[in-house]
């Protein structure tokens, strides 16, 4: 019983000897892996040696395992493998994972990155990779976001961005491997199956470049390997409205010899395919297209795009334009042909190929907004012709076949649409130089390089005139024809009519039919329109401001100078306006040549015959000679002269004031008269008056009308005797000083005669005393016409003595403070010793 149990306690014992240690064996080679781990495996006994230059193991050989172990629970040998956990390679969202080999195979000479091995499940079994031939190195594949249980001894992972190219962005490439761009090229071609080089196997082993790409990335996320391709990002080129873009490559085949802009080549995609652009046969420089507005993803390095404003031209204003490439501009020809079909210089490509000319253009470009290549084509902007109401365009053709020698205006032809169809004129062999027809108001769209136009006025003949139009085009007159005009002409020789003739309606010079009232959209290089008035024109010559002419100064025969005041009217006959033009050619150059010297010429003529006086005095008859003379020298200018008056005459003054004494001493001689007549009647008034009322009233009356009497006789003579000075006086320029002394002479030998007759006629009359008593009377006259004394006393007493002294008496009393005896003195000496003898005979 006893050895039962110990045999039961042996056995037990020796299971629990076995259990113990292979437990203890079995804890030690239990591997458990975490379900976000992996387990790296070093095998350091009991396997094979690695080969030279491997780092990681395979399989039985020692070193650290190529593989790794996964989570779970795994059972190694103990003492023989070592495991070592690590967590798993983790790629977020928006990274890439950039894998270097560490073990494997060399890298080819001449490559930089190590080519893909077959099974290696991204890189998470090594022992596939390293089998499958892969290489040591910076591997071209990338990781993309994801957990990956990746042998971080074998494989050295980096973390990278996603390449991000946003909206309105481009991505530009430039590649690190491949093969050799071919000589002569900028850019590597464009290859297929790299997935916009997210695939760099697939780029590589397809025959991608080495270097800068021709094909660019649009807007997106792109897992690109940046070791292998280096990208930079760049803004699309986006054309606004109202912008063009100019653009012009970098790469290509060569524009040929001669030429400016590159071929129009298609498929292309507005230049967003740089490599089907090269493919097409593309060409190096400015090209024709253009881009119109929009966004487009261009590569900047292939094509350069300058933007420009599109082309707009306003309502009012034409575009001129000038190629810069074409054929050349035949010899003698300023402006290129017109070609057809390139859509106002839009279409560059047509233009060119439809034979355009390089130099300015013929056509032009009405308002609008064009997409015009300004590269190609240089536009200049200048206002459209406007002619106003009222005006007229004279146009000049700058290109065209060449104006006949003896011509002045261009032949005109039809179908150029006024002008602004310049190919029509020159295809309808429009001539070069000043052209007949006229533009008339409106708004032109001309070609200032075809045509130059001037702006003039409109003739406007109003009514009362008529246009006499000299015709420069038409066919020249005939000589017969101008002797006959020439004979037409009333006063012209035969030899003036040829040079100087009016012409029917068609033939060169001046025509015979006159344009009426109205206006007239004449050109003046073809015709000239002179306005003559056919109404009364009055020329005067006077010292007014608003005169054409001063006043006439002429000379007298006796030497005096006389100023001249003359009106002179004119008329010129409708039908004889012609002929007044070709003699004188304007009624201004009448005027100014022929009717001022004409009335100067006359009126000297006539002033130099008679004296300044009977100038004057015969106004009358020098008005009709004058007017008489200038009717028949206008007759030969086809001129009518309605009449010549003369507005006045001025003589010297000195002349004047002798003319003006003789007139005032002829009116005083007559108001002398008057007042003898007055005097008179007065004189008999008082008389009747006195009578009635007393006697010596009476007596005084009579006395006073014989003092008036002698006053009168008195006021003749002395009249006379002035008169007879003065008319002395302008006898004439060589005696006028003798004349003058003379007449000073006998005017005061006059006066006294005159005074010392009346004195003596008086006295021998009436005598001293009534001499004495005349001059009371007349003071009592004055005294009675002045209410200061009553000419009838109340009470009359008359004594002895003379009756003066008894009337002394009564005027002395009446007139106190009167020196009466002052007043009755006699006179001096009698003058009439003093006369000459031809006043005495």
């Amino acid at each position: 019983m006893v050895d039962l149990l110990l045999g039961l306690v042996v056995r037990n014992l020796l299971y629990v000897a076995v259990l113990i240690p292979a437990g203890i064996l079995l804890y030690a080679s239990a591997v458990v892996v975490g379900g976000n781990e992996i387990a790296l495996i070093e095998r350091r006994w009991f396997g094979r040696k690695m080969p030279q230059g491997r780092v990681v193991a395979l399989g039985n050989e020692v070193g650290i395992q190529a593989r790794t172990l996964g989570p779970g629970l795994h059972f190694l040998i103990p003492f023989i493998y070592k495991a070592k956990k690590s967590v798993f390679t983790e790629i977020l969202e928006n990274e890439i994972g950039l894998v270097e080999s560490v073990d494997g195979s060399s890298i080819p000479a001449g490559n930089i990155f190590a080519a893909v091995a077959p099974g290696h499940n991204s890189f998470q079994d090594g022992e596939a990779f390293i089998r499958n031939g892969g290489e040591k190195g910076p591997q071209i594949e990338v990781l993309p976001p994801g957990k990956y249980r990746i042998n971080p001894y074998l494989f050295k992972l980096t973390k990278g961005e996603v390449t991000e190219i946003k909206d309105f962005e481009i991505g530009i490439v430039e590649s690190v491997d491949g093969a050799a761009i071919s000589e002569g090229k900028i850019f590597a071609r464009a290859v297929e199956g790299h997935s916009s080089f997210q695939n760099g196997d697939a780029f590589i082993k397809n025959g991608g470049q080495k270097g800068p790409q021709i094909e660019i990335i649009p807007p997106g996320s792109y897992r690109i390997n940046p070791y292998l391709f280096k990208v930079t990002k760049g803004a699309a080129t986006k054309i606004s409205e109202g912008e063009i873009g100019l653009v012009e490559s970098a790469d290509g085949s060569a524009i040929p010899a001669g030429r400016i802009f590159a071929k129009v080549v298609t498929g292309h995609n507005s230049f967003q395919s740089g490599q089907d652009f090269i493919t097409n046969g593309g060409q190096k420089g400015p090209q024709i297209e253009i881009l119109p507005p929009g966004v487009y993803r261009i590569h900047p390095n292939l094509f350069k795009i300058t933007k420009a404003a599109a082309v707009v031209i306003a309502k009012g204003e034409v575009g001129m334009v000038t190629a810069q490439d074409g054929a050349p501009i035949p010899m003698g020809r300023l402006l290129a042909q017109s070609v057809p079909e390139h859509s106002n210089y839009e279409n560059g490509e047509a233009f060119l190929k439809n034979g355009g000319q390089k130099g300015p253009q013929i056509d032009v470009l009405l308002p609008g907004t064009y997409r015009i290549n300004l590269n190609l084509f240089r536009v200049q902007v200048a206002p459209a012709v406007v002619i106003d109401a009222n005006k007229v365009g004279l146009v000049t053709a700058l290109d065209g076949i060449p104006l006949p020698e003896r011509e002045y205006v261009a032949s005109p032809i039809t179908g150029h649409n006024d002008y602004q169809d310049g190919s029509a004129f020159l295809t309808k062999q429009g001539q070069r130089g000043p052209q007949l027809d006229v533009l008339r108001p409106g708004t032109y769209y001309i070609n200032p390089f075809m045509f130059s136009v001037e702006v003039d006025d409109v003739a406007v003949i109003e009514r009362g005139q008529v246009g006499v139009v000299v015709s420069n085009v038409g066919d020249d007159p005939t000589e017969e024809m101008k002797k006959r005009l020439g004979s037409t002409q009333v006063g012209a020789s035969e030899e003036e009519g040829k040079e100087k003739y009016v012409v029917p309606k068609g033939y060169r010079g001046i025509q015979e039919e006159v344009a009426g009232p109205g206006r007239y959209y004449l050109n003046r290089r073809a015709f000239m329109v002179y306005i003559i008035d056919t109404t009364n024109i009055t020329i005067d010559w006077d010292d007014q401001a608003d005169t054409r002419f001063d006043q006439l100064t002429v000379i007298s025969k006796d030497g005096f100078p006389i100023q001249v005041s003359v009106k002179v009217v004119i008329r010129v006959r409708p039908d004889q306006a012609p002929y007044m033009v070709a003699k004188v050619g304007s009624i201004d150059n009448l005027i100014q040549h022929v009717i001022h010297p004409m009335i100067d010429s006359s009126f000297r003529n006539q002033a130099s015959t008679a004296s300044a006086m009977n100038f004057l005095q015969s106004r009358s008859e020098e008005q009709a000679k004058a007017e008489s003379r200038a009717r028949a020298d206008l007759e030969r200018y086809h001129v009518e002269c309605v009449s010549v008056l003369i507005c006045q005459i001025r003589l010297p003054e000195d002349l004047m004031q002798t003319q003006t004494k003789r007139i005032i001493a002829e009116q005083q001689q007559e108001m002398y008269k008057m007042e003898q007549r007055s005097q008179a009647e007065r004189t008999e008034m008082e008389k009747m008056r006195a009578t009635a009322d007393q006697q010596p009233t009476l007596v005084a009356s009579e006395i006073a009308v014989k003092v008036a009497t002698q006053k009168k006789t008195e006021m003749i003579t002395l009249a006379e005797g002035n008169a007879e000075a003065k008319a002395l006086e302008g006898s004439g320029e060589g005696k006028r000083l003798k004349a003058i002394g003379d007449g000073e002479a006998s005017k005061i030998a006059a006066i006294g005669e005159a005074t010392a007759q009346a004195y003596s006629k008086q006295q021998a009359a009436i005598g001293e005393e009534a001499i004495k008593q005349i001059k009371i009377v007349e003071l009592i006259s004055a005294a009675v016409e002045k209410g200061n004394i009553k000419i009838v006393p109340d009470v009359l007493v008359s004594g002895g003595g003379h009756a003066a002294d008894g009337l002394m008496g009564v005027v002395t009393k009446l007139l106190p403070g009167v020196d009466l005896s002052a007043l009755l003195k006699k006179p001096g000496p009698s003058a009439p010793e003093t006369r000459s003898e031809s006043e005495r005979s």
